[in-house]
């Protein structure tokens, strides 16, 4: 059971494909929002349940009736991925009714040391993926991750190829945005990258995003350039999936964006403001090389959050410590 964030609940599927790779006799019933479906599909012994946070599955009563929903599929151990109320109640369920449980142990203490600005303790904390497996272990599943599967690149329908044309040009993915402000490099910084990768015209820079005010933001980044498109609006969420699994490098924030790439087998270059990756938060089967962080000797209490949802006065512009200059060469990288 994993609910929500979009980031959280694509950091589960490439523990799930290791799950299945190697119990294969295993069943797996996810539950989490009908929106993060197409996350899991193609995933073998694996069956998806939406949970109806709205009506049938609201509230305490709600929790009941899940238990019951889920109940039927014969569940033999519960698996708590989320570690909130909602989670811990199904989870208590299950266990009352004599089936194993275990739940995931997100580090509070340890982020906590890491994030706060006196007597920090700077140092890499367990990654979510090894979290995650950690929850299978104790249900009697050892996972080993360290050599995973990724699906196929999807074959591209008609509608996105009559959007970015079918030209064999390098396909760089741009996700500018994030939950928080604090995760975000500066636009004006932003457009620079933008600008320097769209000089070769063998790259096709396609930018990701969702909402009004994002659209428009991606609209004047997109518009002085033939070989840099806004897809955000334009495709469904399901084949925004089929798209990404295309690239050949992603760029993004700490954000979901990095997460969805990442569980699709995409190389992902991050950029990190107020948070940092030793929270346990790269993407999956990615290099430190890939990250890119705002400089801890001119911003020393950095990371100052875990979320980003934590506002520090004076580090707003953390972020420009990041050069457009060395994002551009980073992505390069990953296209020779």
């Amino acid at each position: 059971m994993r609910l929500s964030a979009m980031g959280d609940v694509a950091m589960t599927v490439p523990v799930l494909r290791a799950f299945v790779k190697q119990y294969p006799e295993v069943k797996i019933t996810v539950i989490s929002r009908p929106f993060f479906r197409p996350f899991f599909d193609g995933i073998p012994n694996l069956e998806f349940f939406a949970f109806d946070e709205k009506e049938r599955h609201k509230g305490f009563s709600g929790l009941l009736r899940l238990f019951r929903d889920v109940k039927k599929f014969k569940i033999d151990a519960f698996a708590d991925l989320h570690n909130v109320l909602r989670s811990k109640i199904v989870s208590l369920l299950f266990a009352l009714s004599g089936k194993k449980r275990a739940t995931v142990d997100k580090g509070r203490e340890g982020k906590k040391e890491l994030t706060r600005a006196e007597n920090k303790i700077f140092k890499q904390l367990p990654t979510m993926f090894e979290r995650h497996a950690k929850v299978f272990e104790e249900l009697g599943f050892p996972l080993d991750l360290s050599n995973p599967t990724f699906p196929e690149k999807a074959k591209l329908s008609a509608d996105i190829l009559e959007i970015i044309g079918d030209n064999n040009q390098k396909l760089i993915g741009i996700a500018p945005f994030a939950q928080y402000d604090s995760k975000v490099y500066p636009q004006d910084l932003m457009q620079e990258v933008i600008a320097k990768l769209a000089e070769n015209k063998s790259y096709k820079i396609l930018l990701f995003g969702g909402g009004k005010k994002e659209i428009e933001i991606l609209d004047s980044l997109a518009k002085p350039f033939e070989n840099v498109i806004n897809m955000a609006g334009k495709i469904k969420f399901q084949q925004e999936l089929q798209l990404i699994s295309n690239l050949d490098v992603m760029l993004s924030m700490d954000s979901g964006n990095a997460h969805i790439a990442a569980m699709l087998g995409i190389k992902v270059v991050t950029l990190w403001g107020a948070t940092h990756p030793y929270a346990g938060f790269l993407p999956f089967n990615q290099t430190m090389e890939n990250v890119l962080t705002s400089d801890r000797n001119q911003y020393p209490k950095l990371p100052t959050s875990v979320y980003g949802n934590k506002i520090v006065e004076g580090y707003e512009d953390a972020m420009r410590t990041i050069s457009p200059e060395k994002i551009v060469s980073r992505i390069q990288s990953q296209l020779s």
